[in-house]
C-alpha cells in the first residue's frame, strides 16, 4: 500500500482558540486565555502528514477573504500545496475551540468557502494512482459537497488508497452516502464514540467488526482510536488487534485524532504494515495532546526520538 503523496478534500477552516477553566452555564462567561487564530480542520490532518515526511496537498475549497488567507499561509508554512484557486463570494468558514483544564476541547462551527466545493473542482485534481486521499466526514454533511465527493470518489483511480474520517458529526451523514464512501475507503479511522455512532453497536470491537464487514475496496481495514488506550485495529475478515497507547500527561486533546490519521497515513505510504502504522499514529498523539496550541502532531525526528526512549 505504498503511495508517495497525499490529497485531502476535507475542509480547512480557521480555529478561534480560547483555554477555559471549564464551559460556561448557560448564559453565563467565563475568561479565556491563551487565545488565537490557527488554521484548523483538515489542515492538522495534512500537517502532521507532511511533518512525518509525506508529500500532502489541499484538494478543498477555500475563500478569498482574510481566513482564506490564514489557511493558504499557514498550509505554505509547513510546505503544503493548494490545488485550487480561491471560491469567490465567502470566505473560508471557522470554529471556534474551547479547551478546558483538563484538556478536553469543545467546537462551535460557522460553515464557509469550504463547503462550496463542486464536481467541476474536484474533476480538476490530478489525481494518480501514487496517491492517497482523505475524505472528512464533514464534507459529506452539506451540498454541493456531499454529491460532490461521493460521485468523485468512483472516478479516483483503482489503485489509489482513499482513508474515510467521520469526524464528530458522521452519525448525521446520510447512511447511503456513508455506504457509497465505505464501499470505497481502504481504510475508516475515527474513535470509539464515531464508531458506534456510525453503527449503533455496543462497544468498539463490534463497531469495528460492522464497519470492516460493509467496506469492500482494497486490503485495508477499520482504525478504532481509543485515547491513551490505543486503538484497535480490525481487518476485512473481523480480526481485531489492539495496539497499545502511551501514558502521557494531556493538556491540550485539540488535533490528536487528526495527528493519529497523518501519521498513520505517513508510515503506510513507506510500507509500513497497519500494526506498525497503528504504533507510530498512537505515539504521534500521545506526543499531540501533551503539547497545548494547535497543530502540535510532531516531526519524524521528535516520533522517532519518542518511540526510541520507550524502546
Amino acid at each position: 500500500m505504498l503511495f508517495t503523496r497525499l490529497i485531502s478534500v476535507g475542509n480547512v477552516v480557521v480555529d478561534i482558540l480560547a483555554t477555559v477553566p471549564a464551559l460556561p452555564a448557560p448564559g453565563g462567561d467565563v475568561v479565556a486565555s491563551d487565545t488565537g487564530l490557527a488554521a484548523g480542520g483538515s489542515f492538522n490532518v495534512l500537517a502532521a502528514a507532511r511533518r512525518q515526511g509525506l508529500a500532502s496537498a489541499y484538494g478543498g475549497a477555500h475563500g478569498p477573504g482574510p481566513f482564506g488567507g490564514l489557511v493558504r499561509a499557514s498550509l505554505a508554512a509547513e510546505g503544503i500545496d493548494v490545488l485550487l484557486p480561491p471560491v469567490d463570494g465567502e470566505d473560508t468558514g471557522w470554529d471556534v475551540a474551547l479547551t478546558d483544564q483538563d484538556g478536553e476541547r469543545t467546537f462551535v462551527t460557522a460553515v464557509g468557502a469550504e463547503a462550496r466545493l463542486t464536481t467541476g473542482m474536484l474533476g480538476a485534481l490530478d489525481v494518480r494512482s501514487s496517491d492517497a486521499v482523505h475524505v472528512s466526514g464533514y464534507g459529506l454533511l452539506r451540498e454541493p459537497n456531499r454529491a460532490s465527493i461521493t460521485r468523485w470518489l468512483g472516478a479516483l483511480p483503482p489503485e489509489c488508497v482513499v482513508l474515510f474520517d467521520p469526524g464528530p458529526l458522521g452519525g448525521r451523514i446520510d447512511p447511503d452516502v456513508l455506504a457509497v464512501v465505505r464501499r470505497r475507503a481502504d481504510w475508516w479511522s475515527g474513535n470509539e464514540a464515531e464508531a458506534r455512532a456510525e453503527t449503533g453497536a455496543a462497544d468498539a470491537v463490534e463497531a469495528g467488526r460492522m464497519l470492516a464487514a460493509t467496506a469492500s475496496h482494497g486490503p485495508g481495514g477499520i482504525v478504532v482510536r481509543l485515547g491513551e488506550r490505543g486503538c484497535l485495529l480490525v481487518t476485512r475478515a473481523g480480526g481485531v488487534e489492539e495496539i497499545p497507547g502511551f501514558a502521557v500527561t494531556a493538556v491540550d486533546t485539540n488535533g490528536a485524532g487528526d495527528a493519529h490519521i497523518g501519521a498513520f497515513l505517513a508510515a503506510l505510504s513507506t510500507g509500513a504494515s497497519g500494526a506498525d502504522a497503528a504504533r507510530r499514529a498512537n505515539a504521534a498523539a500521545a506526543l499531540a495532546v501533551s503539547r497545548r496550541g494547535p497543530a502540535t502532531a510532531p516531526t519524524a525526528g521528535e516520533l522517532d526520538e519518542f518511540l526510541a526512549a520507550i524502546g
